[in-house]
């Protein structure tokens, strides 16, 4: 059984394996396709002109393309540039407001609910918080299950008289 086993992982890797390998080959032509669409759109083929006041023209139309792409390169740095400089200042300055103020350690502190209510409102404190005083008497009434336990009695004195022989021949009798 476990070769049997063995050997239907390992035909399912195969499975897998070929799978995956299809899959790669789809992937890179797939890749190779799009590099190829993009180069066709933005790099049109280079069409060298005969003469040398064409090719002198050619290379002044290229010429301020790269100025353009490098002004817009510069400005794009200046921009990064300038919003680091806003976000260091600005961690700067809660570093600083953090510092300015120290935190200090708190302690747990046990006060009752008068305590508590006198130290926040002062001398406006005339409320009465003792919950122990607001709470109503229950009485009580006996019924039938207490007054069956309260019956039964200590369950100690039981369990010496079942105790020995005689004990337990006193439950075989009342049991029969």
């Amino acid at each position: 059984r476990g070769s049997l086993q063995e050997q239907g992982r390992l035909l399912e890797l195969s499975v897998m394996l070929q799978i995956a390998a299809t899959e790669l080959e789809k992937d890179k032509s797939r890749r190779e396709s799009e590099k190829q669409n993009y180069l066709s759109e933005h790099c049109p083929p280079l069409h060298l002109p005969g003469s040398m006041s064409e090719v002198q023209e050619l290379c002044k139309q290229l010429h301020a393309k790269i100025d353009a792409a490098e002004e817009e390169k510069y400005d794009m740095e200046v921009r990064v540039q300038k919003s680091t400089k806003e976000l260091e200042d600005m961690n700067q300055k809660l570093f600083d407001l953090r510092g300015k103020f120290k935190r200090p350690p708190l302690r747990r502190v046990r006060m009752s609910a008068d305590a508590m209510l006198k130290a926040l409102l002062g001398s406006k404190h005339k409320v009465c918080m003792d919950l122990r005083a607001n709470l109503k008497q229950v009485k009580k009434e006996d019924t039938e299950k207490e007054r069956d336990l309260r019956d039964v009695g200590d369950w100690r004195k039981n369990i010496e008289e079942k105790s020995g022989m005689e004990g337990r021949k006193k439950m075989f009798e009342t049991e029969s």
